[in-house]
């Protein structure tokens, strides 16, 4: 990474990294460092692991810090990374302990990043758009939603968040793992304000005690949820091309097979 790119001080990455890959087990590593590509490094080609791809992304539109919120057992993540000079960034790791879901995972960070925008996407997910936070981040900028959310077609909607967004941009509802819709596009990268990092930290004490039987209160069901509660979250599609998730053994051979051919224009 170069090191005259730009910098937003007041927004932060946070990165989701408490799963137990259990789709994908056994791997020799964590899912979230699972070589997926290849860098170029003063001439020499390297290994690029999967979530390399986010926090690229993510500095590219000026983000130079980020926490990444990980289970005890993960240290292979920071091994990896360190301090964050390879991105050209600061990165910092939280422990979430015991965690019944990504939404409880996040709030672990709440009071390092309650004051602060926030840029968010899951670590073992690709995408095609070099500059979609930086356009979640002017949509943001422009309207000053609480959260924006970045939208790609969907693939696959009965195992997505579908997304109902109106012609200016407004989202509707969240409409997770329908059987059947008509709903075309999905999300997953978002940016939000310190309103709904509240929102969130508010909301979760009342779904913890149904936290038991339903452990997998998602991201998106806590974006519903503050849509519901009149929080104005807005949706932009960032790319005309599915998001790739490597945490299936299908979305990962797909990831290998596509990435193999690039090493030699890595950068």
């Amino acid at each position: 990474m170069k090191r005259n790119m730009p910098s937003r001080s007041d927004v932060v990455g946070l990165i989701p990294a408490g799963g137990h890959a259990t789709r994908l087990s056994p791997i020799p590593c964590s899912k979230e460092i699972y070589p997926v590509g290849f860098r170029r490094v003063d001439g020499r080609v390297h290994p690029k692991v999967v979530s390399h791809y986010l926090l690229e992304n993510m500095r590219v539109a000026g983000v130079s810090r980020a926490y990444i919120v990980m289970r005890d057992g993960k240290w292979d993540i920071p091994a990896y990374f360190g301090g964050g000079i390879m991105l050209d960034m600061d990165l910092a790791y939280l422990l979430a302990g015991s965690s019944p879901g990504v939404p409880y995972t996040l709030d672990r960070a709440y009071s390092f990043v309650r004051q602060t925008v926030v840029a968010f996407g899951f670590p073992d997910i690709l995408f095609d758009s070099e500059s979609a936070f930086s356009d979640l981040l002017n949509r943001q900028d422009t309207t000053n939603a609480d959260a924006v959310l970045g939208l790609f077609p969907a693939d696959r909607p009965s195992v997505m968040d579908m997304v109902d967004v109106d012609d200016d941009g407004r989202v509707r509802a969240i409409v997770i793992h329908p059987a059947q819709t008509n709903l075309s596009l999905s999300w997953d990268v978002a940016v939000w304000t310190p309103a709904f990092t509240e929102f969130l930290h508010n909301y979760l004490p009342c779904e913890k005690s149904a936290a038991a039987a339903n452990p997998e209160l998602s991201v998106g069901g806590v974006i519903q949820a503050a849509i519901e509660h009149g929080l104005l979250i807005e949706g932009i599609q960032v790319s005309d091309a599915p998001y790739l998730d490597i945490g299936t053994p299908e979305g990962l051979t797909q990831a290998l097979k596509r990435f193999s051919n690039l090493g030699v224009m890595a950068k």
